[in-house]
């Protein structure tokens, strides 16, 4: 077989891979979404829509407290349901995040919704540290805070789009406070190997079509999926990347945290409905 073939078969391979998953995140998301419109109040930790098979969602944020929560309590607070951060012009703050101490998870679905406003940016981070250094050097006037408050590895972006530029980040696979920086664009597969250079295998959509899909001040059903080296970012149904790190030894593969970050100033990040299913 050629090496040709070969480039063919794995592209067809991806490719269909990904329809199938595409197809059945599709089915998941609009469940959530159903699912979202019922009162906090009426949920319970586990329920029967969301049980099934060997694992369970649970629900990891009461919608009343931070209880299994720590971040800065001068940033983050609860409102309306909702775990919020806050930073303003007249109380900037630099990126900070809020860590779910209750357990760590490597393998997993994580569904939640999440809404930006004013400006600046979020994002979601899984399979993560606290406590380690911070490469950054902070806005001018700000400070670091407390370093148990701030967190390191995988990250799901989710950006406020006050210019095109940060309109595509939301829905990127993103390393935090490590050298690797973005790994996955929104719109790409994208594949790691151990000693080379991340290579892209296929293209989702074009990337700023698939900005489409997301709402601006308003609510949006986000889904995460970490199966082994393979991470799959989901909004609204629509499938937005897909990152595959084959190293073992790679910080993106190791059993971590879950956490919301707030970055820029002015802005609002909004998190609720947070569900969680551990597969180990």
């Amino acid at each position: 077989m050629t090496m040709l073939q070969r480039s063919w078969l794995w592209t067809s391979a991806i490719t269909s891979v990904l329809a199938v998953v595409v197809m059945g995140l599709t089915g998941r998301a609009a469940a959530a979404e159903n699912r979202a419109a019922e009162p906090v109040s009426k949920r319970t930790a586990v329920s029967g829509e969301q049980s099934g098979g060997s694992a369970s969602y649970v629900q990891i944020f009461d919608g009343v407290s931070l209880k299994g929560w720590d971040g800065d309590p001068n940033t983050w607070h609860v409102e309306d349901g909702a775990i919020v951060g806050e930073s303003t012009k007249e109380k900037p703050v630099a990126n900070s995040y809020i860590s779910f101490h209750g357990f760590e998870a490597k393998d997993f679905d994580l569904k939640f919704e999440i809404r930006v406003e004013n400006g600046g940016g979020s994002g979601i981070q899984y399979r993560s540290q606290v406590g380690l250094p911070w490469r950054r050097q902070p806005p001018p006037g700000q400070t670091i805070p407390e370093l148990k408050w701030m967190m390191t590895g995988p990250q799901a972006d989710f950006w406020f789009p006050v210019t095109p530029r940060q309109s595509e980040w939301t829905g990127q696979f993103y390393s935090e406070n490590t050298p690797l920086g973005i790994l996955a664009w929104r719109g790409q597969v994208v594949e790691s190997a151990p000693g080379s250079h991340p290579k892209l295998l296929g293209n989702i959509g074009n990337r700023d079509a698939l900005g489409g899909y997301v709402k601006v001040n308003d609510w949006n059903q986000y889904l995460i999926m970490a199966r082994g080296g393979t991470f799959i970012h989901v909004i609204n149904g629509q499938l937005m990347a897909v990152y595959v790190d084959d190293n073992p030894d790679s910080s993106n593969n190791k059993p971590g945290l879950v956490g919301i970050e707030i970055e820029g100033t002015p802005t609002k990040v909004s998190v609720r409905n947070i569900w969680i299913k551990k597969l180990n």
